[in-house]
């Protein structure tokens, strides 16, 4: 259990004290749904006011152990004082003048960092955006100008993003085409992951479809996000590279969800050895506050001049204080960490696997990036639910897959305490009583719980 005593006040986490969604929760949705956009895809109703490291505290005082992170966003976890306190030094001093115009001083200084850290062939340079989606859009405008190429690939499963551009790449799920075609023309839709799965290239692709020289980049996820937290074959990515030295064409890595030390390397390509051409980034590399970036081959970036990319807000100088204090702590331990509560975490929920045989599909993952495959979307759905009952705050990925991607802070017995919550959540939807007879006494006596639901 977590032994945070700020936000908890002494509370075991999770602690649960109200009925879920609490009344005020319920007040609250449904002021929510009277005046925000229908677009909003909310997986369950909490309502978080605060939070703490891995905890979260509801506007009902109920108190969450959060392995979601705000959709692996949350790097540092929640309020880490060493972000708070860059980010509030930069506010005090200047909180916006726009990097596309003229000369901020902290810019340079992250597209430094992030430079020295991308695995790219020789030198890079970094362009800095407000959201993941933003850096694939840029490097989608990057890749056709550089290579004076049409077409892009990206792959089955693939999240990319819902701007216009990244939508286009992305084929997680046919909703987020719906409606809005036509997109953006000259994309194909590779398989992923199966080293069989390159035949593909020279089978498919450059014999019936394009020529391999007009092909301007592969865009790549090294592990799905939202397709289900899906790892590739070893040898897949290495393929992928051979075939882009083979044709002249660019390889992208898209570690927006991966990258940051999420997998227990900084960028997750690290695992195969393997060197984009450009490599994006999000979410993570600056502990929730909105930044992204791309960092492509020095080479690339002359492709472009002044003008032919921008943004007013990208790289403001609060994002980018808390992206230098996140690399720091990342550098000093956190990605080390990861590694190790990966390794805790796949250990225990592969015994879990071998429990519910049959319910339990699959577990796969590298570091803080797993998931867990179940034998239906319904059963996926069922085991997040029943584990935000009980105070663990899970995510649904791909067709019938949880993942869990706590914050890279996450300590032992946090992780302790979240896989027997989860073990008692996934017993409860195999209807195996006893099971949860038992961890609902640990439950009562470990984590708090006092209404699991």
């Amino acid at each position: 259990m977590s032994d945070r005593v700020g936000i908890s006040r002494g509370r075991p986490v999770p602690h649960i004290a109200t009925e879920l969604p609490g009344p005020k929760a319920k007040a609250h949705v449904e002021f929510d749904e009277s005046w925000t956009s229908r677009s909003l895809p909310r997986a369950y109703p909490i309502v978080p006011v605060r939070g703490e490291g891995l905890t979260v505290e509801d506007i009902d005082g109920n108190l969450f152990l959060d392995f979601a992170a705000g959709i692996a966003v949350n790097s540092t976890g929640h309020s880490h004082p060493q972000v708070v306190a860059a980010i509030k030094e930069q506010a005090a001093e200047l909180i916006h003048f726009s990097a596309a115009d003229f000369y901020l001083p902290i810019y340079p200084e992250v597209c430094k960092r992030l430079a020295e850290l991308a695995p790219v062939e020789g030198p890079a340079r970094a362009y800095l955006g407000n959201s993941g989606a933003e850096a694939v859009e840029a490097a989608i405008k990057l890749a056709r100008l550089a290579t004076k190429r049409p077409y892009i690939v990206a792959f089955l499963g693939a999240f990319h993003g819902r701007t216009y551009g990244a939508v286009s790449l992305t084929a997680s799920k046919a909703k987020y085409h719906a409606g809005f075609g036509p997109l953006l023309p000259g994309v194909f839709h590779a398989p992923y992951g199966k080293v069989d799965d390159l035949r593909w290239f020279d089978e498919i692709l450059f014999a019936k479809l394009a020529p391999a020289d007009e092909v301007a980049a592969i865009i790549v996820e090294p592990i799905q996000g939202e397709g289900g937290y899906i790892v590739p074959e070893d040898g897949f990515l290495a393929g992928l590279r051979a075939i882009c030295d083979r044709h002249g064409i660019l390889l992208i890595a898209d570690e927006i969800q991966s990258g940051a030390g999420r997998t227990g390397r900084m960028w997750a390509v690290e695992h195969w050895g393997v060197k984009p051409d450009i490599i994006l980034t999000a979410k993570g590399i600056a502990s929730g506050m909105p930044l992204g970036a791309m960092i492509a081959r020095a080479d690339l970036m002359e492709a472009w001049g002044p003008g032919t990319h921008g943004s007013t807000f990208g790289g403001n100088p609060v994002a980018c204080a808390a992206a230098l204090a996140t690399i720091d702590l990342l550098e000093g331990g956190l990605i080390d960490n990861a590694a190790a509560r990966g390794a805790q975490a796949l250990t225990d929920l592969r015994l879990l696997a071998v429990r519910y045989d049959g319910l339990v599909k699959d577990v796969r993952g590298k570091g803080l990036m797993l998931g867990v495959e179940f034998d239906s979307p319904e059963h996926a759905e069922e085991v997040q639910w029943a584990c935000f009952k009980r105070g663990l705050l899970v995510l649904e990925c791909g067709v019938s897959s949880v993942r869990m991607a706590p914050a890279l802070t996450v300590s032992e017995d946090e992780m302790g305490t979240a896989l027997r919550i989860f073990a008692d959540a996934v017993a409860d939807v195999a209807g195996d009583a006893t099971a949860v007879l038992e961890a609902a006494a640990e439950a009562g006596a470990v984590t708090g719980v006092e209404a699991a639901g």
